[in-house]
């Protein structure tokens, strides 16, 4: 008999491992679907079970607006309709089509073919179309700097290139001449496009022009080679936080493997569900998150994280938001995303009456007693979170999280105020599978147990002070292993890149991931450290960046922070990006008053928000040399546009660090 709870064991009974799911000790599953071993047969599978069934949604735009905001500015906003569908069979029509219009404009098997367009059902369509043609498509995230486009675009060597029309007229305008090989750009959108202020090497096309080449009886009627499973399925570009963006070789084994790990942790997918699709389809959460749910007969209808919710930017006062005209069941989100959705909850109770506060509190606490002992509270929904839930259509039945660590207070209020969540942990390298948490574990910083696809091994690092004899648990930096792990990256000539993959006795692939992992006696996994955050101060302390920032963020006070520390100082400092309501009525109760900038710029704004740092500090028992002694506010939000955060809003510490360089030089002191 199992023991009670049990997840996931050591098959070698070391404590290092490697660990395995229950369901998988005798060997890691490789596929969802019996013959069914490439991206295009997963589809097709999907195709035949579910026909007429939705597939891909998009919501129609009726019109912009312009709206003045009550500080006077004027912002852009949409009016926007219903969503139109189209079926699976239609998908799969207009998949053919587009993947003929390519071969007659000269797109080869196994050449490579780059998208660099923002999430919409062009990008899931021109996936597909690669993958039933066997042409490698190379992601490309639709933030990145110029300089990274043009050297993802110059080392993949493709000839084709898949746009929007935004991003050309904007973006691409001044990468393109800088670009070798590229002979086609398509775009996906609406509104013409001046093909004279583009290099005349270049044939520029608009993605309806590429169906109705397709379409046509010479190209449609060409016969072509269908993939194997060892084929190239994508180069998957990462989002650069640490220096140039490197690209990932997934094989179609590699993402069927973890796609079948994934699915196996969310229970009862299937056609009765709606995702809402909105993260960058170049992040492998999402991409490998839509193409499950595709598999599995969901609808998936498409957003922006302008359009998510009634109170999103680009939604015109009274607007609804995608949410709410779409009533997803099913969201997939970066904590970044979770953090901001608490936020907003808590700042609408901070608006109601003593005694709404009050009986929200009690209502609360007694639903998380409930949620802990994995029972429900029906009449709490019904008189306390019916509004609070509506935030995100009112139909949500299970988050999924990755991509960050998730505090324990945003994933419990997510848990109470909306639904379960599933905390997930993988990387690029590793088809995004590694770990998810079960539906029926409750706990907080913890990401679940081995996915069925993959297994973990942990290997000491005696200079952080990690080992699998540690006690009360084993930990070391995590290793994952198994059929997911990618094939290294791609056209890296440079000794040492690929070290990170290894490949063992037997022939399976493992990836070195830098993250350090506790190992749970019911075989759950948790993160407890970054090797690159580790920083030795100039005293011989050893500081954990991330879970300084991760403690610091529970602050309502901070809507985002980044710790930084050099080895030849004995103290931190930090830059924190302040939440503009708390930090404004803050500044009321001392009496100073002025623009956002301006109390941003405020020294003793610096010193009250240092205060709150050192409070936190206090209750979450940090020690003395993890707590900033210096501060510098930031009045600009660190989104993916302005470079400082990657698209999983990860922080860019290099770019950071040379965003604040003479803040750092004034809080250390020049020298």
């Amino acid at each position: 008999m199992l023991p009670q709870g049990e997840r996931a064991r050591s098959i070698s009974g070391r404590p290092e491992g490697p660990y395995r799911a229950i369901e998988s000790v005798n060997g890691l599953a490789q596929q969802a679907f019996e013959d069914v071993d490439t991206l295009d047969k997963l589809f097709l599978h999907a195709v035949k079970r579910f026909g007429q069934a939705p597939c891909l949604g998009t919501r129609e735009v009726l019109c912009e607006e312009e709206e003045m905001q009550p500080n006077g500015k004027i912002f852009k906003k949409l009016v926007l309709g219903d969503y139109s569908w189209k079926s699976y069979e239609e998908v799969s029509q207009t998949v053919e089509f587009f993947g003929s219009g390519l071969a007659a404009l000269g797109q080869r098997p196994c050449d490579t073919i780059a998208i660099f367009c923002e999430t919409r059902a062009e990008w899931m369509i021109t996936a597909q179309a690669c993958f039933r043609r066997n042409y490698p498509l190379v992601t490309l995230y639709a933030t990145l700097g110029e300089d990274a486009v043009t050297y993802g675009l110059n080392q993949c060597g493709a000839s084709h290139l898949i746009t929007s029309t935004e991003l050309l007229q904007t973006k691409l305008k001044g990468v393109l001449s800088a670009v070798s090989g590229l002979q086609h750009v398509i775009y996906a959108g609406c509104g013409s496009v001046c093909r004279a202020d583009y290099p005349q090497s270049l044939t520029i096309h608009s993605v309806q022009e590429v169906l109705e080449l397709g379409a046509k009886p010479e190209n449609l009627n060409v016969e072509y080679k269908r993939p194997v499973a060892s084929d190239l399925a994508l180069v998957m570009y990462t989002s650069g936080s640490t220096g140039r963006p490197k690209g990932v070789k997934m094989q179609h084994s590699n993402l069927i493997a973890g796609m079948a790990g994934q699915c196996q942790r969310i229970p009862g997918l299937g056609s009765q569900d709606t995702y809402i699709a909105y993260l960058p389809l170049a992040h492998v959460l999402e991409l490998t998150a839509e193409i499950s749910c595709v598999s599995y007969g969901c609808r998936v209808g498409y957003s922006s994280p302008l359009t998510l919710t009634d109170q999103s930017n680009k939604i015109k006062s009274g607007g609804k938001g995608d949410c709410s005209v779409l009533n997803p069941t099913l969201i997939a989100a970066v904590p970044e995303i979770m953090d901001r959705i608490c936020k907003n909850v808590n700042g609408k109770l901070r608006e109601m009456s003593v005694v709404q506060r009050t009986l929200f509190k009690m209502g609360y606490n007694y639903k998380l007693q409930q949620v802990l002992r994995g029972a429900d509270s029906p009449l709490c929904n019904m008189l306390l979170f019916k509004n609070v839930s509506a935030l995100l259509g009112g139909c949500v039945r299970r988050m999924l999280c990755g991509g960050a660590p998730l505090s324990a207070s945003t994933q419990r209020f997510i848990n109470v105020c909306f639904c379960p969540v599933a905390v997930g942990y993988g990387l690029t390298e590793t088809c995004g599978a590694g770990t998810i948490s079960d539906s029926s574990d409750y706990s907080t910083g913890r990401v679940g147990a081995p996915l069925i696809c993959s297994e973990i091994k942990l290997r000491d690092w005696p200079e952080g002070g990690y080992t699998s004899e540690d006690k009360p648990h084993p930990r070391g930096e995590i290793l994952i292993g198994g059929p997911n792990v990618a094939m290294g990256y791609y056209g890296i000539e440079v000794e040492g890149e690929n070290e990170n993959f290894w490949v063992d006795e037997a022939g399976q692939r493992w990836f070195f991931t830098g993250d350090i992992g506790e190992v749970h006696p019911d075989g759950c996994l948790q993160i407890v450290d970054r090797k690159k955050d580790l920083v030795k101060l100039q005293a011989g302390e050893y500081v954990s960046l991330g879970k300084v920032e991760a403690t610091m963020k529970n602050s309502p006070l901070i809507d985002n922070i980044c710790v930084y520390a050099s080895s030849d100082q004995n103290y931190l400092i930090s830059f924190v990006v302040p939440n503009q309501k708390q930090l404004t009525e803050l500044a009321k109760k001392n009496g100073i008053e002025g623009e956002w900038e301006e109390l941003c710029n405020h020294a003793m704004m610096e010193e009250e928000v240092l205060k709150v740092i050192k409070e936190i500090a206090v209750t979450s028992k940090l020690e003395r040399f993890e707590v900033p002694q210096k501060i510098r506010l930031s009045s600009e939000a660190w989104t993916p546009e302005t470079g400082l955060v990657t698209d999983a809003f990860k922080l860019k510490r290099k770019e950071l660090k040379q965003h604040f360089i003479k803040d750092i030089e004034r809080l250390y002191g020049a020298k």
